[in-house]
C-alpha cells in the first residue's frame, strides 16, 4: 500500500486513473467539490472505489466542517454552520453549545455516511488568535483552548454515531498564521510557554483517531523546517508533548507553503515520521511519481489506518438526521434571543 491519499479528477473514475488506482493501492482517497455532482452520483464513485480494491472499510475522505469549509451543498446537501455559530453559543450557553456541536456533527456524519465516505478532516482545533490571518478565522471553535477541545470531542463523537472518522487539525496549531498555507508559509515565533496555549486542545484530545499537520514553521521548536516536514515537531511535540498516537496525516502536500517538488515533500514528510501523505489534486504526474519515490506504508501506520477505519463500523448507531438538525437550530437560536 502507497502511504498516500490521492484526489480524483472529477465525478467518475477515468479508465487511467482506475488502472493506477488499482496498481498503486493508495491508503486512500480525497473528494473535492468537482468530485461531487448528485447524491446519487457520489454513491456510485464512492461504491466504484470499494470495488476497485475488494474492500468495503476504505478511507474515503471530504473537508465538511461547515460555513465555507464544504464540499457538499445546498440545495443536493444540507447546510452546516461555521465553527464560530457553536463559539457564540458556548459564550451563553456552554452545554447547549456542546450538544448542538454533537448533534451537527451526527446529523453532518449521517449525511457522509449515506454517500460512503468514511472520514471528515474536522474538527479543527487551532485557536483563535486576534490579529491572524482569516485562513482559519471563523473556521474556529473559540479563542480559548478548554472550549475548543470541549466543542471538538462533541464534534468527533457526533462524526463517530454516524460511523465517520474525524480527523483533529492543523497540530501542533494554526491560530497563529499570518498568511495562508495556500499561499505561503507562516513563521510563528512563539515562546514554548505561549505555544502551550495552542497545543491543549491536542493534547486533550490526543485520543482522536486522525491528525493532520500545518505546514507552519515554528521557530521555537526547528528553525528550518515545517512542522509537516520536521523530524523533531512530530517526534518531540505531535507524538511527545501532545501525546497522539493516531493516524497522522500531512496538510496537503502541493500547498505553496511548502518548497520542492511534490514528491520530494512527499518523502521528506514520510521520513519526518507523518504516516501518510495528502495530495488534492489529481495530478497523474505528481501521484505516479509519489508512488515511485514514496516507500510501502509502516506497519504501524497501517494498524493505526485500521484503527481509524473501525470508526466506520464498530460504533455507528441510528439517527434521523431531521430531527437532529432541527434541535441543532433550536440550540442555536439561543444566540438570538439572548441578543
Amino acid at each position: 500500500m502507497t502511504p498516500a491519499i490521492f484526489g480524483l479528477a472529477g465525478t467518475a473514475l477515468t479508465p487511467d486513473e482506475t488502472a493506477f488506482f488499482k496498481e498503486a493501492d493508495p491508503a486512500g482517497y480525497i473528494l473535492f467539490g468537482r468530485n461531487c455532482e448528485t447524491p446519487e452520483q457520489l454513491r456510485i464513485l464512492t461504491d466504484s472505489l470499494r470495488a476497485l480494491h475488494g474492500r468495503d472499510r476504505l478511507l474515503i475522505s471530504i473537508d465538511q466542517e461547515g460555513g465555507r469549509v464544504a464540499r457538499l451543498r445546498p440545495p443536493l446537501w444540507s447546510p452546516f454552520p461555521a465553527g464560530e455559530a457553536f463559539d457564540h453559543l458556548y459564550q451563553i450557553a456552554p452545554a447547549s453549545a456542546i450538544e448542538a456541536a454533537r448533534l451537527n456533527a451526527f446529523a453532518m456524519g449521517l449525511e457522509l455516511a449515506e454517500m460512503g465516505i468514511s472520514v471528515d478532516y474536522h474538527p479543527p482545533l487551532d485557536v483563535r488568535q486576534e490579529g491572524a490571518h482569516d485562513v482559519i478565522g471563523d473556521r474556529a471553535l473559540g479563542h480559548e483552548p478548554k472550549q475548543v477541545a470541549a466543542l471538538g470531542r462533541a464534534i468527533l463523537d457526533g462524526l463517530a454515531r454516524a460511523g465517520v472518522a474525524g480527523c483533529i487539525k492543523h497540530m501542533p496549531g494554526h491560530g497563529r498564521s499570518m498568511t495562508d498555507t495556500h499561499k505561503e508559509m507562516p513563521t510563528v515565533t512563539a515562546t514554548a510557554a505561549e505555544l502551550e496555549w495552542d497545543i491543549a486542545p491536542f493534547r486533550a484530545l490526543s485520543d482522536a483517531p486522525i491528525g493532520m499537520t500545518g505546514h507552519l514553521l515554528f521557530t521555537e521548536w526547528d528553525t528550518d523546517n515545517p512542522a509537516t516536514l520536521s523530524k523533531t515537531v512530530i517526534k518531540d511535540i505531535i507524538r511527545g508533548s501532545i501525546g497522539f498516537d493516531g493516524l497522522l496525516l500531512t496538510d496537503d502536500i502541493d500547498m505553496e507553503a511548502l518548497s520542492g517538488t511534490v514528491p520530494e515533500r512527499s518523502e521528506r514528510a514520510i521520513a519526518a515520521g507523518c504516516d501518510i501523505v495528502l495530495n488534492c489534486w489529481a495530478k497523474m504526474d505528481h501521484m505516479t511519481q509519489m508512488v515511485e519515490r514514496l516507500p510501502s506504508i509502516s506497519e504501524r501506520a497501517a494498524e493505526r489506518l485500521d484503527c481509524a477505519l473501525s470508526y466506520t463500523d464498530d460504533r455507528r448507531v441510528s439517527g434521523d438526521k431531521a430531527e437532529l438538525l432541527a434541535k441543532r437550530d433550536e440550540l442555536l437560536d439561543l444566540v438570538k434571543a439572548a441578543a
